[in-house]
């Protein structure tokens, strides 16, 4: 399958399974995100997922190249389509999703990653939106993700020249979250997210919300949001739960509702 999909206690994996081509986005592949993605949904059981690569070569080195050589406008237009949908659903999943990104991140690979809510980098990661080398622009995304997550002259400055920029630069300008040694990737990433997942489930999908909303402007709605959310956490069993093992003095038993 060119998308595999596990469960590790309470954490899902999805990993991305075509390491002859560097893990390239077809439109199998995309179908298979979400086919995955549905399986974790549905699962109670999972209160994080996380996106890594197969090999040690690539996270994802973009979308499928060949599939697109002779695309129609239209048809290209329909491509985009798909990665847009990926992406969005990856924004609006329930759950908090990481990127464990374990080589090359380019492309469709890198508006991925951009999607999800935490960037893991190993320290070989390599991350651009180098579509312009072959006489496009990024379709998945880049143009608006990448300029909320690491700032507008950085993101211009990948985009306009199509360059890669390593672990490092790319930590220094958010667009990863921190840089791990490359044979710890999977265990940094697991641990962060079987941390989420002792939180109470229903404030954290509510904060994946409010989070998501806070750079769409209309900060005083935003506000008016949380709020009626916070007030909505005070009729959970996760609220009183939490609030008792806080008291007592032990691991809370959240069960997300």
């Amino acid at each position: 399958m060119p998308v595999d999909y596990t469960r590790q206690g309470p954490v899902g994996v999805l990993t991305l399974n075509r390491p002859d081509a560097l893990n390239a986005l077809s439109r199998e592949m995309l179908a298979g995100i979400h086919t995955a993605l549905d399986a974790a949904g549905s699962d109670p059981e999972v209160r994080v997922v996380i996106i890594t690569g197969a090999g040690d070569k690539a996270f994802c080195a973009g979308a499928d190249i060949a599939t697109m050589r002779t695309a129609s406008a239209s048809e290209a237009r329909d491509f985009a389509g798909l990665g847009h949908a990926v992406g969005a659903r990856l924004e609006a999943f329930p759950r908090p999703v990481i990127a464990a990104i374990n080589g090359y991140a380019l492309g469709g690979g890198c508006e991925l990653a951009l999607a999800c809510d935490i960037r893991l980098a190993s320290e070989r990661a390599r991350f651009g939106q180098p579509e312009v080398n072959i006489g496009v622009l990024p379709g998945w995304g880049g143009t608006q993700r990448l300029v909320r997550i690491a700032g507008l002259a950085f993101a211009k400055e990948l985009i306009f020249t199509g360059r890669m920029c390593d672990a490092d630069e790319a930590a220094a300008h958010g667009l990863a979250n921190r840089v791990v040694p490359h044979a710890s990737l999977m265990n940094e990433a697991t641990a962060l997210a079987e941390l989420i997942a002792t939180k109470g489930p229903w404030a954290v999908t509510q904060a994946k919300l409010m989070t998501n909303l806070a750079l769409d402007g209309g900060q005083q709605g935003n506000l008016d949001r949380e709020r009626d959310l916070f007030a909505l956490a005070f009729t959970t069993a996760d609220q009183r739960e939490g609030m008792a093992a806080f008291f007592d003095k032990r691991p809370p038993a959240f069960e997300g509702r």
